[in-house]
C-alpha cells in the first residue's frame, strides 16, 4: 500500500564519509536509518540530505568560529569536493531525493533548505543524523521556532556520548518533537 505523504519530508542529516566514519566499528548503527529512508521511499515521502560542505578556500569559515575554525587546519578536506563531504554509500541518495549543502550546524543554517521545503508544501519534518547534540539539536530547535511538525527518530540518530544522546531524546526534544524509534515511526505510517 503506497500513500503520498506531501506534507512531509524525512532529512537524512550529515550522513557523510567524514561523519559516519566515526561510527566505523558499529556498522548497525546505520540500520534504523537505512529502514527509515527506504520507507520513506516506498511511501513517497520526500528524502531530503543535508551534509555539511564548504567552497574552496573555506571563504564560510571565521576564524572566530570555535568549532568551524579548526576544518581549515584539518588534513582530511571539507569543501564540496572532497570525499569526507560525499554522502555515505550505504543510504546513497536516488533520484527524486533532494541534497542540500549546509554551512554550519543546523541544517538551515547557510542552506536553501527553508526555500525547498516551502516550495514543497512541507510542513512536517522526520529528523534523522550524525550527531544529535549537534545537527539534530540545532535544527530541531531552529525548525520548531518556523512552525514546522517535528519527530524525531531516536535510533535514527547518533552521537559520540550517549548520555548527552539520552538526555535530549529523553528530557529536551520532547518538548518539541514526537520522540519515536524508527520502528514506531514505520509501524504509524502503516496505520495511517
Amino acid at each position: 500500500m503506497t500513500s503520498k505523504l506531501p506534507n512531509t519530508a524525512l532529512l537524512v542529516m550529515d550522513l557523510q564519509n567524514g561523519i559516519v566514519s566515526r561510527f566505523a566499528d558499529k556498522p548497525e548503527a546505520l540500520l534504523p536509518f537505512r529502514q527509515a529512508i527506504e520507507v520513506a521511499r516506498s511511501r513517497g515521502i520526500q528524502i531530503i540530505y543535508v551534509r555539511v560542505a564548504f567552497r574552496e578556500g573555506y571563504p564560510e569559515v571565521s576564524p572566530n568560529n570555535k568549532f568551524f575554525g579548526a576544518v581549515t587546519q584539518r588534513p582530511q578536506g571539507m569543501t564540496e569536493s572532497d570525499e569526507a563531504t560525499q554522502i555515505h554509500d550505504s543510504v546513497k541518495p536516488q533520484p527524486g531525493d533532494v541534497l542540500v549543502t549546509k554551512r554550519r550546524i543546523s541544517a538551515f543554517a547557510g542552506s536553501d533548505l527553508e526555500v525547498i521545503l516551502r516550495a514543497r508544501g512541507i510542513s512536517k519534518l522526520v529528523l534523522t543524523g550524525i550527531s544529535t547534540s549537534g545537527v539534530v539539536l540545532s535544527t530541531l530547535r531552529e525548525a520548531a521556532d518556523k512552525d514546522f511538525e517535528l519527530q524525531v527518530l531516536s535510533d535514527a540518530c547518533l552521537d559520540a556520548d550517549p548520555e548527552v544522546h539520552n538526555v535530549l531524546m529523553e528530557k529536551v526534544f520532547p518538548r518539541q518533537a514526537d520522540v519515536m524509534t524508527a520502528g514506531a515511526w514505520i509501524e504509524s505510517l502503516n496505520e495511517a
